[in-house]
């Protein structure tokens, strides 16, 4: 059986098999991107590759629900989400075409000793690797590739097992978009062969987006082979509510934070930390809220949750709940799956000791906590592995730009949940990796930022 395949997680029918690359094409694939990073890096003006992205984006745009019903079937996302995320994508390259010229100016540096002048100049680095995971199969490219190949650096793009025929569909946009077949190269790789490229001296970097063992795997063999790496790992970001005007708009956000994508997001709302005059309250709402959204069809249009994405994501899942459970924690609502198709479910008093405490929950499941203080919901946000995003709601503007500054996470936002955009920098701390994607700083990471001091 191939490791590539499109399995239907409504259903689990197999619809498709993808052939593994074989070793001897992986090397022609890197030589080929390899050799390329002179003709599309040096010899193609950046006014030539902003024009090829440009045609990337629109493609996005005009195909918005062909791609979206591919990733249906590949991890089930329901499809307005689907097509939502095409164009958040599409949004992502035309943003980078916008700025590109900005982004990659000389930078002047004012000397403090001396005559002459220095700059900074940017240039691309050259091949880089593409580790990418299947929750948000034409996002998670889009904001890896489309900064990268305007900058002028090619990629290898391994794409999640179960996700061929998106990354498939996106190499194909690129070529018909003007970008040469040597500068991105869609690669069908075993974790084996990853371990080879990483390896290869001809690959200058690496970014990945998955899980905390992924992550450390790679960074310890780009480590051992002296390669940068970006990093965008597992989140269990706090919801952190210590105030408000209106409860029901608080619940609303909270249920929209943890349940986009079925639940099944880095930078979801997965640990609601709740002051105890709100404590009750709180739960009431939330739990009837969060309980009377049902799992259904991810081809419908009014789906707003889908299955989990594989029967696997669905086991464990279901595993962890079970174990919190079994150690002392209580289901408040909701509560048991159907196969792939998960219920909705709030689970409260989990102590320090509790192994749910510091997992991450990927899928329709919420933690809340009651804290009596501001201070204890400070401590209880921080006290996790992770750091990846984070959420504060409160009426009192002052409280909020404290506990904010006091958030051990990449990114906090404040009474609003979905405010990601293309120009806002994308990325954690702690376990939840290092570096950063979108906005400038995601046009920052593979570039040589090379000094040139004249006398």
């Amino acid at each position: 059986m191939s490791d590539y395949a499109v399995v239907d997680p409504a259903t689990g029918e197999t619809l498709k098999t993808y052939p593994t690359i074989s070793d001897g094409d992986l090397q022609d694939a890197i030589a080929r991107g390899y050799a390329a990073r002179t003709s599309w890096g040096r010899e193609t003006s950046l006014e030539e590759r902003v024009a090829a992205i440009r045609k990337v984006a629109a493609a996005h745009n005009d195909r918005q629900r062909e791609l979206a019903e591919i990733i249906v079937r590949e991890m089930g996302k329901p499809i307005e989400q689907a097509i939502g995320e095409v164009e958040f994508s599409a949004a992502i390259y035309e943003y980078y075409c916008d700025n590109a010229e900005r982004f990659l100016a000389d930078e002047p540096i004012e000397l403090l000793d001396g005559e002459g002048s220095a700059v900074i100049k940017r240039s691309p680095m050259g091949l880089l690797l593409g580790i990418m995971p299947w929750n948000f199969p034409y996002y998670q490219v889009a904001r890896f590739a489309g900064p990268n190949l305007i900058i002028g650096n090619t990629i290898l793009l391994k794409h999640a097992p179960q996700c061929p025929e998106s990354s498939a569909a996106m190499a194909d946009i690129f070529h018909e978009a003007g970008v040469p077949e040597d500068a991105y190269i869609n690669i069908y790789a075993t974790n084996d062969q990853i371990a080879d490229v990483i390896a290869d001296p001809r690959v200058i970097g690496v970014s990945l987006t998955g899980s905390g063992r992924a992550g450390a795997a790679v960074a310890e063999l780009a480590g051992r082979h002296l390669k940068k790496v970006v990093l965008e790992l597992g989140g269990s970001d706090p919801f952190i509510v210590l105030g408000a005007d209106d409860l029901d708009s608080v619940v609303e956000s909270a249920v929209g934070g943890r349940l986009d994508n079925t639940g099944q997001s880095c930078n979801a709302a997965k640990r609601f930390v709740v002051i105890d005059s709100l404590y009750d309250e709180f739960l009431e709402k939330f739990t009837a809220a969060l309980t009377a959204v049902e799992p259904g069809d991810p081809k419908q249009d009014d789906t707003a949750m889908g299955p989990l994405s594989s029967a696997t994501a669905a086991d464990r899942l279901d595993a962890q709940v079970k174990e919190a459970l079994d150690a002392g924690a209580k289901l408040a609502a909701g509560g048991g799956r159907d196969g792939t198709f998960f219920k909705t479910a709030v689970i409260t008093d989990i102590t320090p000791d509790n192994p749910a405490y510091t997992q991450e929950f990927f899928g329709p499941v919420a933690q809340v906590y009651k804290v009596a203080s501001e201070e204890e919901a400070v401590k209880v946000a921080n006290d996790t592995p992770y750091g990846l995003g984070s959420y504060v709601f409160t009426n009192d503007e002052a409280q909020a730009l404290r506990v904010a500054d006091q958030i051990e996470a990449g990114m906090v936002y404040v009474n609003v949940v979905g405010a990601d955009g293309v120009e806002l920098p994308f990325g954690g701390t702690k376990a939840s990796g290092f570096g950063r994607e979108l906005g400038k700083y995601g046009a920052d990471e593979f570039v040589n930022k090379k000094l040139i001091r004249i006398g």
